[in-house]
């Protein structure tokens, strides 16, 4: 099993009184909360938690993009992956994503991670999501029902551009160049390994499936909530004769690990309070244009609110997620979007995660929130310690077909040690 350390990156000091006074964390959330001076120290504490989770030995530390929002300060996953490369040594850095129908031309999305991957050895891993609504239809102006064909075209075209060994043009609805040849090129052949992020689309299933890339589901609720759209997930591979390898799956847990689960309920409350409170309170107005979910996964969405409604696992719908959320933390933990307790309790209730979603690769939110750089620390370092050690063997029987393959160890740069400032001439 891999385990996976991701970071959104949040903005931790959004007030008190932030969804009485603001609409939403998201497309029209106010210039005036952010302070630059402030996301400065941000930045750079997100920058040390993550070299920290690889110097602790987790498979791969993992970044995504997020557009006008305050809870995802990465615009751009690249440059912090940039930088990860250049401070880490055997880490698998997971880019989860680049939206690609956002770039104009999508070769930049070609050029970018290709640097990613020579720079680290071989150790990036692709994330090519269609994009949320607020990323791409409000804050940056794709029209939703235009935006999954924009996305397949562009993913061709960057396949090709890191495939092709020869200078080619490309002629397509929404994007024409004359000269694609991109340099660099990637380390890995025939290209990275590409994961697709998702909230449920039957669209998104059945690419994955066709195309053999990861699906990964980013659900910030837990895998209670989770149970329905893996199912959905496993029962389609099934359908299309694909086998039930736990590697062709990822899932996003929030986690915090303490002494007892009393302490980790004391430790953890007020970052998932935040999170559930304040990172999540987006306006209904943003979350579902018309156009943007297709009638397929449509008519899925309906059938999983009607389990809602009858008291059954949370709608796989973005709406129906986002009016539901629990905000107070015995509620935040009993819906299982944060699981928390001793490393023995986490360890039980994480192979319970592995079995039921049947998930090899799961990323875990060991940061959320508001929460410190000293208890984002702590956390990390008891996973590491106490719980990661219980759960690397798991699913040992299967391969994982969609793990990086860098180049050998005594071929790569070594890690930068740090350097002070010159001395004055």
């Amino acid at each position: 099993m891999k385990l996976m350390w991701f970071h959104l990156m949040p903005y931790t000091e959004l007030p008190d009184d932030f969804r009485e006074r603001h609409p939403s964390v998201w497309v029209d959330i106010h210039s005036s909360l952010f302070d630059p001076k402030r996301a400065h120290l941000m930045y750079n504490d997100f920058m040390d938690e993550l070299e920290y989770a690889a110097d602790c030995g987790f498979d791969a530390v993992c970044v995504n993009e997020h557009h006008s929002n305050g809870y995802g300060l990465m615009p751009s996953p690249n440059l912090i992956a940039s930088a990860l490369s250049r401070r880490t040594t055997d880490t698998a850095i997971c880019v989860m994503g680049n939206s690609l129908a956002l770039y104009n031309p999508p070769t930049r999305v070609a050029e970018e991670f290709a640097m990613i991957d020579v720079i680290s050895g071989g150790r990036l891993i692709a994330g090519f999501p269609v994009g949320t609504p607020m990323d791409t239809c409000y804050a940056y102006g794709q029209n939703p029902s235009m935006l999954r064909e924009r996305y397949l075209e562009a993913h061709d075209l960057v396949m090709r551009a890191w495939t092709e060994s020869e200078t080619f043009a490309f002629n397509g609805r929404y994007n024409q160049q004359r000269y694609v040849n991109i340099w660099p090129r990637p380390v890995q052949r025939p290209h990275p390994p590409v994961w697709v992020p998702g909230g449920g689309s039957v669209e998104t299933w059945h690419w994955c499936a066709e195309m053999d890339y990861v699906y990964c589901y980013l659900s910030y609720y837990g895998y209670k909530a989770g149970k329905q759209t893996m199912k959905g997930f496993w029962d389609e591979m099934a359908r299309l004769g694909k086998d039930r390898n736990p590697y062709r799956a990822g899932f996003l847990q929030f986690v915090g690990v303490g002494e007892s689960r009393q302490h980790a309920m004391e430790l953890y409350a007020e970052a998932a309070e935040y999170f559930y409170g304040r990172c999540l309170h987006v306006d209904p107005r943003f979350a579902t244009p018309p156009g943007y979910v297709t009638e397929a996964s449509q008519r899925a969405g309906l059938a999983s609110q009607v389990q809602r409604a009858s008291g059954g696992v949370l709608g796989s719908t973005t709406g129906t997620r986002m009016a539901a959320v629990a905000r107070e933390m015995d509620a935040i933990v009993e819906n299982g979007y944060v699981i928390v307790g001793s490393p023995d309790e986490v360890v039980e209730q994480l192979h319970e995660v592995a079995d039921e979603l049947n998930v090899g690769h799961l990323m875990l939110l060991l940061q959320f929130g508001n929460m410190s750089k000293e208890l984002t620390r702590y956390n990390t370092r008891l996973f590491a310690e106490k719980v990661m050690p219980r759960l690397r063997d798991k699913f040992a029987q299967w391969e994982d077909r969609w793990w990086p393959q860098p180049m050998a160890r005594a071929e790569r740069a070594e890690v930068p040690a740090f350097m002070p400032k010159l001395a004055a001439e």
